[in-house]
């Protein structure tokens, strides 16, 4: 990988916090799984845009991990980096992380794999960067 792709990659990196109201929950009072899934795309398109400075667009998304659940009133990060870049396309991971709000400590929740596809002013695919 080259050292300006591996600093784009580093430029790109996308946090954002939100907290987890009652309207976002289930009926366990944790956070939605397609809520999560939605607040993670929007994370790995920041990341995605960023990176390559195109539109891009999600063409799928794979392997989400729901390791710990989120309960309500509880403040996450989302962390959207960069994994592979190829002609056309790219991959960003996403991590969502969990802290209590009234507790010292974070843990890792929820990791997933979205990958986006470049495309020009005629919706075809152009190249990534």
């Amino acid at each position: 990988m080259s050292t300006a792709i591996a600093s784009r990659i580093a430029a790109s990196e996308s946090r954002v916090f939100k907290v987890v109201f009652p309207n976002t929950t289930n009926h366990y009072d944790t956070l939605f799984g397609g809520t999560a899934m939605e607040m993670m795309d929007e994370v790995a398109f920041i990341t995605a845009t960023r990176f390559s400075r195109k539109r891009v667009v999600t063409v799928s998304s794979s392997k989400i991990d729901f390791k710990k659940s989120i309960p309500a009133d509880t403040i996450i990060e989302l962390i959207g980096r960069v994994v592979r870049v190829g002609r056309t396309s790219l991959e960003v991971e996403v991590s969502i992380f969990k802290e209590e709000m009234y507790q010292e400590g974070r843990e890792h929740a929820i990791q997933g794999t979205f990958t986006f596809v470049a495309l020009d002013e005629n919706k075809q695919p152009t190249l990534v960067i």
